[in-house]
């Protein structure tokens, strides 16, 4: 791609700035912001939208299916879809599921995702994505729309895998927030490292993925990123769980994209997490928070852990 590429970002939040910085110097950028701050002037879709080649949505997975719906007819026939997003919609699916079933074969459409955290791309530190897609011509052309910038592109063929992947480590990553927030230490992170990741390809593979795509930046490379960064929305999400705040699916209450997953799972029954102590002990606490510290002991015993994980109390005097 050249610089007179034309990119339409749909959506103008942290990841929508990030795309913007990305891209400025290689081509022509328009934004569409659905309810733009004072002082920001949206595009209009009907005229943006026939001019794009690449339509990159820098959206939550919720609005996907209706903003599709309403581009697609306006789409030109060569133009690339792109999402970033890492949630599910409040049918159950991954926005690979979405963009198949609104764009079916007549667009080529892809995902990006791996530790790209939003503020740090602004930043201007390096990022990392693997790009899952569908239709003949779609990886050379992203591939050489993000060549030489700081988010470095890696084609994969396992479209599904890579989506669930990155859904699913959100989950997980509030378990890390949570240890965090009890000073529960270094060993502990390993620890969940370990099991986390090995439910999370287990889990990946259940629905549709490939073994080992949980290995990947997608899994591995993003849970890591999110599961540590002091930018984590779910890592925060853990710590908050740790605290004993309830209020999940009130307003005010505890929101993210993990959440929604969980109420998704529970809703559809998609997740089997049988064989899956961690995510059924996270599930136990999104549902019920509360006792954090001697719920980790329980799931230490439960996963065949040693218990001296916590110190012993000093004896009253």
């Amino acid at each position: 791609m050249t610089a007179r590429t034309r990119v339409l970002l749909l959506g103008y939040g942290e990841m929508g700035r990030a795309m913007e910085r990305l891209l400025a110097d290689r081509a022509s950028v328009s934004i569409w912001e659905k309810f733009p701050r004072a002082g920001f002037r949206s595009v209009s879709l009907p005229q943006a939208v026939p001019r794009a080649d690449v339509v990159i949505f820098c959206l939550p997975t919720k609005p996907h299916s209706e903003v599709l719906a309403e581009i697609t007819p306006w789409l030109a026939p060569a133009c690339i879809c792109l999402s970033v997003a890492k949630g599910l919609d409040p049918a159950g699916r991954p926005v690979t599921r979405i963009l198949e079933d609104v764009l079916g074969p007549d667009f080529g459409y892809g995902v990006l995702h791996g530790p790209m955290i939003a503020e740090q791309i602004l930043a201007g530190r390096h990022a990392f994505a693997q790009l899952g897609c569908s239709g003949s011509g779609v990886v050379p052309r992203v591939t050489a729309l993000f060549d030489r910038t700081r988010l470095h592109v890696t084609p994969v063929t396992d479209l599904i895998g890579i989506n669930w992947a990155v859904v699913l480590k959100n989950v997980y990553a509030m378990a890390f927030g949570m240890a965090d927030e009890l000073g529960l230490g270094d060993n502990v992170r390993g620890w969940l490292s370990v099991r986390a990741l090995r439910e999370l390809d287990a889990l990946v593979q259940q629905l549709g993925g490939a073994p080992g795509t949980a290995y990947g930046l997608a899994g591995l490379g993003d849970l890591v990123a999110t599961a540590t960064s002091e930018h984590s929305h779910h890592h925060q999400l853990g710590r908050r769980l740790a605290r004993g705040e309830t209020g999940v699916g009130v307003p005010g209450g505890l929101e993210g994209e993990a959440i929604r997953t969980l109420a998704a799972a529970d809703q559809h029954r998609f997740l089997d997490d049988s064989d899956l102590p961690l995510l059924r002990w996270i599930r136990g606490i999104v549902r019920e928070p509360g006792d954090v510290a001697r719920r980790f002991e329980e799931l230490f015993d439960d996963c065949g852990a040693l218990r001296s994980v916590f110190p012993p109390k000093k004896p009253m005097r």
